[in-house]
């Protein structure tokens, strides 16, 4: 199977993660930005979607069915304006580096892409994680009892 075989997903998910850089003006990195935004918010709104999905399963298991927990929408939307708020600091950085020293430096907006969808899609999934580590201390001393040590 040669490289013209390859489904065009895979192609897909690199022109998403390893996108070409945008021309060297402000009003081009801006545009730039702006297109994956939209992208960038569903990828880290998916992401918080199954960490509180998987707390409710969790705490659900925990409880014995007995969970009447309601999704705590003032975290999820002050997370939501945050993570926005961090993602429109792609483009100033970038606007910034090539104000500061022009075509010196290679263009640093899809690595400051990457690095912030990453960290926005670990944080989003941090919740889940959390309860993942919760669940297995609260069996573990459900077992062994609380006289441990």
């Amino acid at each position: 199977m040669d490289d013209l075989d390859q489904p065009r997903a895979v192609g897909a998910l690199t022109d998403f993660l390893f996108p070409a850089p945008a021309q060297r003006n402000v009003g081009a990195i801006l545009s730039w930005w702006e297109k994956r935004r939209i992208p960038y918010n569903l990828a880290v709104g998916v992401c918080g979607a199954a960490s509180v999905a998987w707390i409710f399963v969790g705490e659900f298991i925990i409880t014995g069915g007995s969970v009447a927990a309601v999704a705590p929408w003032q975290g999820v939307l002050v997370f939501a304006l945050l993570a926005n708020l961090c993602y429109t600091l792609g483009p100033a950085i970038e606007i910034v580096t090539h104000k500061i020293w022009g075509r010196e430096v290679l263009p640093v907006g899809p690595a400051l892409y990457r690095m912030g969808l990453t960290f926005s899609l670990g944080l989003a999934l941090l919740p889940g994680m959390v309860m993942t580590i919760s669940m297995i201390v609260r069996t573990f001393f459900a077992i062994f009892g609380n006289g441990v040590g």
